[in-house]
């Protein structure tokens, strides 16, 4: 598969370039980016071609891997899906309902297949952990817990995301810990509560369909020794915990661009595609709410 990357910054260099450059079924076309230099540079690096115009990329390509920020990828993703390119997207999906809707939408109308790179999905250990605990019934309760340090005591190369200095950690972390647990207790039929906490961080509680609850705490703001994540479920089954990876994010995201490669294969839709990250958007603009009523 023919494919291009839209984006420059550093989860493009440290992560897409090299995860597109390294797989053996994908054929890495060029680099299209808003910094003319940077995408040359990138694209030098990996041994392929810089476009000037992101409509000259999408003519010579099947698919694209977007590493933009949110809302640029909303906007590119509905213009890659109408010229019926297959999308390798970062989460979230959208830093609004309406845009992750209208997303999923030329997703739909267009045909093409769609991948939302949730990182632990697609980490072996963790994703088997999660099939595994979908399976069991009776969950009672969930904790999950996402701390980084990109605003705390760290040296983070995503410290001056103007994106993330706006959206925080809901929309930052907030996806992934969406990502384990709605495939294992259900969707959230609501977010009931939410605060904020110190600096970006956020707590919430969210009701499932499957009959439990669950809590969130979410910052990028942790100190660097408090940092990581976790994930711990409690039910009939006892109490499981998400198992810990010490995998970097290339091997994930080749493994994101072979699902991608199956649902455009005629495999059927990912499990994370974009009606999935519609979903995590929609939860994530409900508990935005209760927190801006708060405040």
């Amino acid at each position: 598969m023919r494919i291009g990357l839209l984006g420059t910054g550093p989860w493009a260099d440290m992560a897409h370039a090299p995860a597109l450059a390294g797989h053996s079924e994908l054929d890495f076309v060029g680099v299209w980016g808003r910094r003319p230099d940077a995408a040359e540079e990138l694209a030098r690096r990996h041994g392929t071609r810089a476009y000037g115009d992101v409509d000259a990329l999408l003519a010579d390509v099947e698919a694209v891997a977007v590493a933009l920020p949110p809302g640029v990828q909303a906007e590119l993703a509905v213009r890659a899906a109408r010229a019926g390119r297959h999308l390798l997207l970062d989460k979230p999906l959208a830093p609004t309902v309406a845009q992750g809707r209208a997303v999923a939408e030329a997703v739909r109308t267009a045909g093409v297949a769609s991948v939302v790179f949730f990182t632990t999905r697609f980490q072996p250990g963790t994703d088997a952990w999660i099939t595994e605990q979908a399976g069991r019934d009776g969950w009672f309760t969930a904790r999950a817990q996402w701390l980084g340090a990109v605003f705390g005591d760290g040296d983070s190369p995503f410290a001056d995301s103007p994106w993330r200095r706006e959206k925080g950690a809901l929309w930052d972390v907030g996806p992934h810990a969406l990502s384990v647990l709605l495939p294992v207790l259900g969707d959230a039929r609501r977010v009931t509560a939410a605060a904020p906490g110190p600096g970006d961080t956020v707590h919430l509680v969210l009701d499932h369909t499957g009959g439990a609850s669950s809590t969130l705490t979410l910052s990028l703001t942790a100190p660097s020794a408090a940092a990581g994540a976790s994930v711990e479920l409690r039910g009939r089954a006892g109490v499981t915990l998400l198992p810990e990876t010490g995998e970097g994010p290339v091997p994930a995201l080749r493994r994101a661009a072979d699902a991608l490669l199956t649902a455009a294969g005629g495999g059927g839709p990912h499990a994370c595609d974009a009606a999935f990250g519609l979903r995590v958007t929609e939860i994530l603009a409900e508990a935005e709410a209760l927190l801006a009523h708060r405040s």
